[in-house]
């Protein structure tokens, strides 16, 4: 079993990057400041030609926008991708269905109501992640309007949910320095 260490540990990513799909279990809060360690994992899987994945929120007691953004995105490069890839959601529990539903997401994902039990046994070597390298006010902001606009592409309705925190980060990202 692997694990992706993200900076704050409000959350753990369990990782088995040797099966098809690939297994990611979220334990604790999904949320902005544990996200990008997820997202360069799942760039680094399709970069290698993975195109399957499983995320288990069994253990996931909430997530936020920018996460879900971030599930958006990689599911939207899933589709994309040649051959074409998949993304499911498992056990999200009532909460977390709602979260998902009420942006949209369900329409470019799969949403698995069941509740088996998904297994790590056959994880092989652990793979351990490290965190990700301290980043920038700017590359924060960067990663957190990323997320928020896939939102808004996979449903015209979130703009309005999130026009401000797209304009906000805008306007956050063009007053920055360049470096």
């Amino acid at each position: 079993m692997g694990v992706i260490m993200t900076e704050k540990m409000e959350a753990t990513f369990q990782v088995n990057p040797y099966n098809d799909p690939i297994l990611v279990k979220i334990v604790g809060r999904a949320c902005f400041s544990n996200s990008a360690p997820l997202k360069s994992f799942f760039r680094q899987m399709v970069g290698q030609g993975k195109r399957h994945f499983i995320v288990d929120f069994d253990r996931c007691s909430s997530m936020d926008s920018t996460f879900l953004g971030i599930l958006a995105g990689t599911a939207m490069e899933l589709r994309r991708a040649q051959p074409q890839g998949r993304l499911i959601l498992a056990r999200l529990g009532s909460r977390n269905l709602e979260l998902v539903r009420n942006l949209g997401l369900h329409r470019i994902l799969v949403v698995d109501d069941g509740v088996e039990t998904l297994s790590m046994e056959e994880a092989g070597e652990a793979l351990q992640g490290e965190a990700a390298a301290e980043r920038s006010e700017v590359e924060n902001a960067r990663l957190v309007l990323q997320a928020h606009e896939d939102l808004v592409q996979v449903d015209e309705s979130n703009r309005t949910k999130f026009q401000d925190v797209i304009s906000f980060l805008r306007n956050q990202i063009d007053d920055a320095p360049s470096a």
